[in-house]
């Protein structure tokens, strides 16, 4: 039986928690180290409390190389500084959760070269790659209500709300993470200006070469830990059994993500590394509803996804999760 031998960089982060989580039970993986600068030599169990009897796992203030798989989950900018200062051998596959190399003008570094992270879109280019920039988490599910439509040639312009946990902002404190702003609160930022705009509109371009999409794009602040829920608006002609089979053609065989019949919501899909689909008709609008959980579909799980896959595993494994949902 395969194992998998991983290394995490910036584990005390919720990524980082995340990502242990799921390698701990991971039929195939051990871990070699969890490095963080801040907690180096503190339990693992210290900084992510639920933890607490699973493991004896310490932080580590070094990372080696006796590892298989590398996954980065430090702030965005911090990925190509520790590759330019660290000599990462050639044989150990990168797998990095920041925006450093998502965008096809980064995503050569010295001699790796990173594949764009979304299997729903380049499963076959995973998994022959070394390298992965991990999808962001609005990128991920925003593209999953517009991916079928983009093979099919039907996006034009696009309107898109979406809403996200505060667990989305990162484990670091700031006002608008705080509890006493967050509870019983709620307010758009980034508006049109979202630092995701451009790995979906790379996506969408790829799939519909030639055609521009437009994409306006309001995210909110929602008063809830974790989970994306996401709207998107465009006008179409095709009537929704027609749209319907079309976006279920696409996703046939993508085992994390589903077209559901009836409204969807965030608590189908916290805690698990699926993404529900649904679409809604009237007259030649369409809106096509996505949820997903920030931190595994958005994040952790779907780097564990992107593991399996370049490693030639089920890419279910270890990602066998359900929701709490109450």
């Amino acid at each position: 039986m395969q194992n998998i031998k991983a290394g995490i960089i910036g584990g005390a982060g919720y990524t980082g928690g995340e990502l242990v989580r799921i390698l701990l039970r991971h039929p195939h993986t051990t871990i070699g180290f969890i490095h963080s600068r801040s907690q180096a030599g503190a339990l693992i169990s210290t900084t992510h409390h639920d933890l607490a009897g699973e493991t004896d796992l310490r932080f580590s203030a070094e990372w080696n190389s006796e590892i298989d798989v590398l996954f980065l989950c430090l702030g965005h900018g911090e990925s190509k500084k520790f590759l330019a200062e660290n000599q990462i051998p050639d044989h150990i596959r990168i797998i990095d959760l920041a925006n450093d190399f998502r965008l096809q003008k980064d995503a050569v570094q010295g001699n790796r070269t990173f594949v764009y992270g979304l299997p729903e879109l380049n499963r076959e280019a995973i998994r022959s790659a070394k390298n992965i920039a991990n999808p962001g988490c609005f990128a991920t599910c925003i593209q999953l209500g517009l991916l079928p439509l983009a093979k099919a040639g039907l996006l034009g312009d696009v309107y898109t709300t979406g809403i996200t946990g505060s667990t989305g902002a990162g484990q670091s404190l700031s006002a608008t993470s705080h509890f006493s702003w967050r509870s019983g609160n709620i307010q758009a930022y980034k508006t049109l200006t979202h630092q995701h705009l451009g790995e979906i509109g790379e996506s969408l371009s790829a799939l519909q070469p030639g055609k521009t999409t437009d994409i306006s794009f309001v995210p909110w602040r929602g008063d809830f830990t974790r989970g994306i829920f996401a709207s998107s608006t465009l006008r179409c002609a095709l009537p929704l059994e027609e749209l319907t089979q079309l976006f279920d053609t696409f996703y046939q065989g993508h085992p994390f993500t589903h077209v559901y019949r009836e409204p969807v919501f965030m608590k189908q899909v916290v805690n698990t590394n699926k993404a529900l689909v649904q679409l809604e008709k009237q007259g030649d609008k369409l809106v096509v509803h996505s949820v997903i959980d920030n931190l595994l579909k958005g994040a952790s799980g779907q780097a564990v996804q992107n593991m399996n896959l370049v490693f030639g595993l089920d890419e279910k494994s270890g990602l066998d999760l359900k929701a709490s949902y109450f």
